[in-house]
């Protein structure tokens, strides 16, 4: 036995990592969700960024059917970011808010 008695891995209850408390999910009407028109390496093209929505990416992927299917335009869902083709921040804040989201506009 090594000095000291200590033993490295003693049993398997010596590897698991501490788990810390639970992240609570952020509750629709308390996330800030940012809609903005932007051009910015797109061609030249106008497309409309939702960020600061915390929802997987399956719950993204379906807000972003439902904006699409609204809005009638293309768009993606990528990084945590939803990017829909177009001018479309005056639908999407109207959506959003139906959604439950307390949704602002950001930048121009």
């Amino acid at each position: 036995m090594p000095k000291g008695g200590w033993q490295e891995f003693s049993n398997t209850d010596s590897l698991q990592r501490p788990s810390g408390p639970a992240k609570q999910p952020t509750a629709k009407s308390q996330q800030i969700v940012r809609v903005q028109p932007t051009r910015g390496g797109k061609g030249g093209k106008t497309v409309t960024v939702i960020r600061g929505l915390e929802l997987d990416p399956n719950e993204l992927k379906a807000l972003l059917k439902k904006l699409k299917t609204r809005i009638g335009s293309g768009g993606t869902a990528k990084d945590g970011l939803i990017e829909l083709q177009g001018d479309q921040v005056e639908l999407a804040l109207e959506l959003l808010t139906k959604e439950g989201y307390r949704p602002r506009r950001a930048g121009g």
